[in-house]
């Protein structure tokens, strides 16, 4: 499968730059894989599609706010600093990127905050696209934590061109969003509110919630034709025995079992037995999916439209099928459907 076959025309009008005003108000795109129909609803009508046994499988993974503004020492140059991962809590080092990056080097200082109270030195500038910070902090981790996240700002996708806007917070995280340490969003998960997962708990569907830090290795560029020669970064992930329980057993009964993102499905296919039952996991994955792929466990699948040549649309078009999801990835361009994590669903059905 070649890279160029993702490839497709995206106004950029058609980019939401905006959530829906309702969560779970959003258009949404139902895809039937069997028969190649295709219906449009709006997300809340998903509940007309599952019922008793069913099971969702969510990503609880919290963003945290990691975009950082700051200036270099001596010169004052305005720098990026967009926080990855925490890699040493006691000595505060912290693996980022940085923006522009040629200009810092090993020993710099960087100063955030308008009264530069917090200070971090660049103690490493080996990796191909980050840096190793040290954060010069006296107080507790607590404290220091709270300080860091108080300068940041929400890590909106880059394609979502505007200001960041204090609504963000709260729309740019899923509403069962626990387990801190994403820096990208599990935007599926977005068009459920609370009164929804309220009404599907009355249908006596069930939920299962596993965590997946999402990365920016989904926003990276692919810079090979041959997709069998991508790798991806890896990302860390959470499968407890709650989740291994409700999902192996609804499977066993024949229900459905609708994956909640690509994220979802990436950690589900992970963690997936030859017997296609779901096992524990604790660790990392760098799996990459994209057409042909034989999924074992998922019956159906949500997600939002992506954007071109980008390795979820790549996923999305391995379940849905490749010639479907393009197919419908043309009548969504045509018929104005909302792309990228605030825009539209789509719902993919056997």
């Amino acid at each position: 499968m070649k890279l160029s076959k993702f490839k497709f025309d995206l106004p950029q009008e058609q980019i939401a730059l905006h959530p829906a005003k309702n969560r779970d108000e959003s258009r949404m795109m139902v895809v039937h894989r069997k028969t190649g129909e295709i219906e449009h609803k709006i997300f809340k009508e998903i509940l007309n599609y599952f019922g008793k046994g069913d099971v969702f499988i969510f990503n609880n993974t919290k963003v945290f706010p990691a975009r950082l503004h700051g200036n270099k020492e001596k010169t004052g140059a305005r720098i990026e600093v967009f926080l990855l991962r925490e890699l040493n809590p006691d000595l505060r080092l912290w693996d980022v990127l940085v923006d522009p990056a040629r200009k810092i080097r090993i020993g710099n200082k960087l100063y955030f905050g308008d009264d530069d109270s917090m200070v971090a030195e660049v103690i490493d500038n080996t990796t191909s696209r980050g840096r190793t910070l040290r954060f010069l902090y006296d107080g507790n981790h607590d404290d220091f934590k709270k300080a860091l996240y108080a300068l940041g700002e929400t890590p909106l996708p880059k394609y979502i061109d505007r200001p960041v806007e204090p609504d963000d917070e709260s729309r740019y995280q899923n509403i069962f969003a626990k387990e801190e340490g994403a820096v990208v969003a599990p935007a599926a998960g977005l068009h459920f509110s609370r009164e929804l997962m309220k009404r599907l708990e009355i249908q006596d569907c069930q939920f299962a919630y596993l965590t997946l830090h999402c990365g920016l290795g989904n926003f990276r560029e692919i810079d090979v034709e041959d997709l069998t020669k991508h790798k991806m970064d890896s990302e860390e992930m959470f499968i407890n025995g709650d989740v291994t329980r409700i999902v192996n057993q609804a499977k066993d009964n024949g229900h459905q079992i609708c994956v909640v993102g690509t994220s979802v499905m990436r950690a589900v296919e992970t963690a997936v037995s030859t017997d296609g039952h779901m096992k524990e996991y604790e660790g990392w994955t760098n799996k990459f999916i994209f057409p042909p792929y034989e999924f074992s466990l998922a019956t159906s699948m949500i997600t939002n439209f992506h954007m071109p040549l980008s390795t979820l649309l790549m996923m999305t078009a391995s379940f849905g099928g490749y010639e479907l999801v393009m197919d419908a990835y043309d009548i969504a361009l045509k018929e104005g459907y909302r792309f990228g994590a605030y825009g539209d669903a789509m719902l993919i059905l056997d």
